[in-house]
């Protein structure tokens, strides 16, 4: 376990009795109430200093209300929201981020899902429209895609070079079925690119939820950090979803196990000084 208390880059918090997930029902372990005190109780003693609250996909009509209600939690921990908007709408997503803007102070950035999309949405006119719009409020864009999406997630980015984005869960690549081709290609091609960072989270949940092994994931998790470094690298739990293949616990000491050879300044950077940065938490 880290020597010192780690900033969490992704949490969901969430109440199905007050705000609405129409995904949850395809999901039912995870359509349930979690809340700071919830998370609490499944990290298992891992020390955290802050987090970051990442959009639960939310039925559109209650994006702002989300963010407002995450906002408003009474816990000191929350250092950043990244709420979901319709950037697919180009111009007239400037009406969502105002509203946005004006729920919560915490605001950082913005996340629209594109993994549930069709390969080109990200590519669309509009989406790309959007995200670029995401500069005038200088909010970064958290980038959720399956590894099929790849090529354009890379093109989208490379239009939009005044953008900051990160990228979840290491592009959620085909663990399961060990496809790691062109997924490490494609990694060194975004890492290339100086306005990227990444999320190590995510990674037990594209692996075999019931067996997976240290073996089995940590390829990724050294390609990851190859490509990226520790500078441009975030741990994130990907909470309370993680909890489907793995222990708040489990994650983290695995991944303690698999980066063992890392210096203490190294460790410190992706377990906290990435996302202090990048979410501008400080």
């Amino acid at each position: 376990m880290p020597g010192f208390p780690i900033v969490d880059s992704h949490v969901h918090i969430y109440d199905p009795a007050l705000l609405s997930y129409p995904w949850m029902d395809q999901v039912p372990s995870l359509k349930s109430r979690h809340l700071p005190d919830d998370y609490d109780r499944q990290r298992d003693g891992v020390a955290i200093d802050r987090y970051v609250f990442v959009e639960v996909d939310i039925a559109p009509a209650q994006r702002v209300e989300e963010a407002r209600w995450v906002g408003a939690l009474d816990d000191p921990r929350l250092g950043a929201i990244v709420a979901s908007a319709a950037i697919e709408d180009g111009q007239a997503v400037r009406t969502e981020l105002d509203a946005l803007h004006a729920a919560t102070p915490k605001l950082r950035g913005i996340r629209r899902l594109i993994q549930g999309e069709a390969v080109d949405f990200c590519i669309q006119p509009g989406f790309v429209e959007g995200v670029r719009l995401l500069a005038e409020y200088d909010l970064s864009f958290d980038l959720c895609i399956y590894h099929p999406q790849f090529d354009n997630a890379l093109e989208l980015v490379r239009r939009c070079p005044e953008i900051r984005f990160v990228l979840d869960h290491i592009g959620k690549p085909g663990i399961r079925d060990g496809i790691d081709r062109p997924w490490r290609d494609q990694m060194r091609a975004l890492a290339a690119l100086p306005n990227v960072w990444c999320k190590l989270s995510g990674v037990v949940t594209e692996a075999d939820h019931e067996g997976w092994t240290r073996a089995q994931i940590e390829p990724y998790i050294r390609h990851t950090i190859d490509c990226f470094g520790f500078g441009r690298t975030m741990f994130g739990s990907d909470w309370p979803v993680c909890e489907r293949a793995s222990s708040y616990r489990r994650w983290v000491e695995t991944l303690d196990e698999i980066l063992a050879d890392a210096s203490e300044a190294e460790l410190r950077q992706l377990y906290r000084d990435t996302a202090i940065g990048f979410y501008r938490l400080a």
